[in-house]
This record gives structure tokens, sequence and C-alpha cells, in this order.
């Protein structure tokens, strides 16, 4: 047996190069085992802009930007738009999920646009709502269902916590368990109960300056209350966030990966819309939960 010093060496080399080698491809293997996958990817997504009369958010043009940027990022397609008139059945044939940054008040102009944004969900569409998108067409059932309900009011912009409630849920991935920062703690009314809370509002963290009001408009909650959740709806599905009030969110490299994962998610949940499950004929249909 030759037991050369060379020998030894070169043999000893040999081993920590395969060691080496074996974690490497270890460590690849777990980095992407990981990271999620990208259902964004070639999705052709509408980001509508419009609002109706009433107030408008400043952060509106900062979401655009935001969202413009994670498309050239995670290679997916953007129409931005705040005309209605885009809502057709023809038009939205391409489009595989919405968002809605901060729109309020009423964003359609006619019920024909409604029925095909309607029909769009029914057929398999998603959308993803951010901020104030909880008070965008508040005389509609069916869309404030979608939503999960519809605005009431706010205590004044300030440093809040959120509690992060479902911590296996894919868009929470990475999310603080207990996000602290600036933002509006929306509140709502006509709350659907479908919708699955992913997040919430630690209502004791407020400052208590509008104590009453707070209390009063979320009695039923105690001290916790919405604040990120999802559900599947009529066909469809949706992810909505209630935070986002600062266009300077937009920026965030926490908030953008907030709003990313929930659209992330969205797109792993919708498949080739179907329109032959589109039933509404008319916008105020009733729902068929048959």
């Amino acid at each position: 047996m030759n037991n050369s010093p060379t020998v030894s060496k070169s043999l000893k080399q040999l081993q920590v190069f395969v060691l080496m080698a074996i974690l490497l491809v270890s460590g690849t293997v777990l980095a992407e085992a990981k990271s999620p996958k990208n259902h964004l990817k070639n999705k052709n997504v509408l980001v509508f802009t419009k609002n109706g009369k009433g107030f408008v958010h400043d952060n509106v043009p900062f979401a655009v930007a935001s969202l413009e940027k994670l498309a050239v990022e995670y290679k997916f397609k953007v129409t931005v738009t705040d005309d209605p008139n885009f809502f057709t059945e023809e038009n939205l044939q391409s489009i595989d999920l919405m968002v809605f940054p901060s729109t309020n008040n009423e964003v359609f102009t006619n019920n024909e646009q409604r029925l095909a944004f309607r029909r769009y969900i029914q057929a398999g569409g998603g959308l993803v709502g951010l901020h104030s998108v909880i008070g965008t067409e508040r005389n509609w059932e069916w869309f404030k269902m979608l939503i999960g309900g519809t605005f009431v009011g706010h205590p004044k912009y300030q440093k809040l916590a959120i509690n992060k409630i479902d911590k296996s849920h894919p868009s929470m991935d990475g999310i603080p368990n207990i996000w602290v920062k600036e933002d509006e703690c929306y509140l709502m009314k006509e709350l659907y109960p479908g919708a699955k809370v992913l997040m919430a509002h630690d209502l004791t963290s407020l400052n208590g300056e509008q104590h009453e009001m707070v209390m009063e408009k979320t009695a039923p909650f105690h001290r916790y209350y919405p604040a990120v959740w999802h559900q599947d709806f009529d066909g469809g599905v949706a992810w909505i966030t209630a935070l986002g009030h600062n266009k300077k969110d937009y920026e965030d490299p926490t908030f953008l990966k907030h709003i990313y994962q929930g659209m992330n998610f969205i797109a792993s949940r919708i498949s080739k819309k179907d329109y032959s499950k589109a039933y509404a004929n008319a916008w105020d249909s009733p729902v068929n939960f048959k």
C-alpha cells in the first residue's frame, strides 16, 4: 500500500472538495425550498386607480410606482387605468388578477361596468385591495361582501401594533409577528362572515385619544380587530389589507413584501377563467350559495 505523504494529502484535499460540493448543493436545495414560487410570473395584472367623489389618498401614484417596480422584479405585466370603461367582459378576459390601491367611493359609473367586474370574479378572477379599498362602492351589497365589509371610520393616524394571527399563511411569510408601524386603524360595518383574518390590530396599542369612538365601532371584537384578511367568494378570491395610508409605505421593503405576498397568494389561487360559471345577469343579482 502506498502511504506516501503526497497521496494522503491528495486524498484529504479530495475529501474536503467533496464535502464542500455536498454542502453547496444542500445549501442551494434548502434555499430553493425556502423561496416561495413566483406565481405572478407572466400574469396580467390590472391596477385600477379610480376614485369617486370625496377624499383621494395621495399614496395612489406611489402605490402604482411600487407595483410597476414589483412587476419588473417578479416578471408580471401591469396595466394601469383609472377609466371604468375598461371594465367590459372582453377586456377582462385577459386579466389574471386586479389590484385596487386605495380606491374610494363610487369607482364605477354605470351598472354594466359593475356587472362586468362581478362576472370576472365569478369566472375565477382575483382581487387584491389596499387600504381604503374598504371604502369603495359603499352602496353595492355584493362588492361589500367581496371586500369583507365597508368603511365606517378610523382613529387618527398614529403608531400602532398589528398582530399576525395566522403564521402559516403564505402571504404572512417574513412579516413581523407584531408589526409596529404608523398607519390608520380602519374600522368597518356590515362585516361579511366568510373572511379569514390574517392580521389584527391590537386596539390597546392605540393612543386612547378617541377611545369611545373606537370602542363603539369595534365592540363585538373587544381587543383585536381585523387588519388583513382573505376569502373565497362567489367564484373568485380576494386578499385585503387595510394598511398602507402613508405614501412612504410604498418604499418600505416590509410593506412591499406584504403587498407582493398578497398578490402572489392570489396568483397561486387562480387559473384560466371559466365564464360558464359567471351566472349573474345583473350587477345586483342575489348571490347564489348553491
